[in-house]
């Protein structure tokens, strides 16, 4: 193993090609893409998303994250994903916090670090209780003190530390390591866009990820808030890694109505709305970008130049492959 790109990398600091650190912005993709991975149409998820990793990374894309709801497990895939295809940064986006307890989730997180060669980057949130709640049955914690216990928790853990926390919502107390052997240095970005959680995030973690937040809302309020909770919090410059919805093709019409169904639940839950509504939007479609190579470059500007580090693609594959690619290629040219 000499030039950082052999096969199935275990943990040598050859491999560490991505993470929060590199300068210049940067596109990643969230799978499933679309493109026959939904439930029914993959013949094996695991199999076809791995794949997608494989055509990202060829189309020069320097990221894939993926989704978790209630089937596939994305920690697992992003190192299985990771070891497939070299070189290529993998993370989730995002693994919801509820009901998972901060300890697993570090095991897991150091674990994937380990298998990855250093291209792991776990994305958590809060998640929706309308969701999360009926679902699991297990009652949905007071988010921000939750969220703050939880990181406390994660960055012990990820440090290699023994925690030490007894909080109203998380206890941590284990009595036996819980260090990673090669699972070192895992950054962790927060699913945040309310005051708070940006201002938790930007003191407990190394970055961000918020989906719906145009332009505006992002360089007005999102991206100075949490910029300043990390310097006053002494922590390095986040990561702000902007998911968006992005299609190139020629009858952006078609492709609008799809993402129109696609996004509009997202319209009414409350998070979401208040973002919306901070952008000065009715309906999430109008932040999608959608239509030919010229109009998609110019709106993927927009995002960077209101703050973003990163640009995630997402459901850019929702009517095809063929678009999908399309889109993932202009992408990668136009940063």
């Amino acid at each position: 193993m000499t030039d950082g790109t052999t096969d199935r990398s275990t943990g040598t600091a050859d491999n560490r090609t991505a993470g929060p650190g590199p300068a210049g912005p940067r596109v990643g993709a969230i799978l499933p893409a679309g493109g026959g991975t939904h439930a029914g149409q993959a013949g094996n998820t695991v199999e076809e998303l791995i794949a997608q990793t494989r055509r990202a990374a060829g189309a020069g894309l320097s990221s894939v994250w993926f989704t978790q709801l209630f089937d596939h497990d994305a920690i697992t895939l992003a190192a299985l994903a990771g070891r497939e295809a070299p070189g290529i940064e993998v993370g989730t986006s995002v693994v919801p916090l509820h009901p998972r307890h901060p300890l697993l989730l570090a095991a897991q997180a150091q674990t994937a670090q380990a298998a990855t060669g250093g291209r792991f980057t776990l994305g958590v949130g809060l998640g929706v209780r309308e969701l999360l709640e009926p679902a699991y049955g297990i009652p949905f914690p007071p988010p921000i003190r939750h969220l703050r216990e939880a990181l406390t928790v994660l960055r012990q853990a990820l440090a290699g530390e023994r925690p030490r926390l007894a909080g109203r919502t998380v206890t941590a107390l284990p009595s036996l390591p819980t260090e990673v052997p090669g699972g070192s240095g895992v950054p962790v970005l927060v699913a945040a866009m309310g005051p708070q959680a940006v201002r938790a995030a930007g003191e407990l973690a190394d970055g961000i990820l918020p989906f719906l937040a145009g332009p505006r809302t992002l360089s007005g309020r999102i991206v100075p808030a949490v910029l300043r909770a990390a310097r006053e919090a002494g922590r390095p410059a986040p990561r702000i890694a902007v998911a968006v919805p992005a299609v190139v093709s020629d009858e952006p019409g078609i492709v609008r109505d799809l993402a129109a169904a696609h996004l509009a639940p997202y319209a009414a839950v409350p998070s979401y709305r208040r973002v919306l509504d901070d952008e000065g939007v009715a309906h999430p479609v109008e932040l999608a970008l959608i239509g030919d190579e010229i109009a998609v470059a110019a709106g993927l500007r927009r995002y960077f130049d209101a703050g973003a580090t990163d640009v995630l693609l997402l459901q850019s594959g929702i009517r095809c492959a063929r678009e999908r690619l399309r889109t993932w290629h202009l992408a990668a040219t136009h940063t």
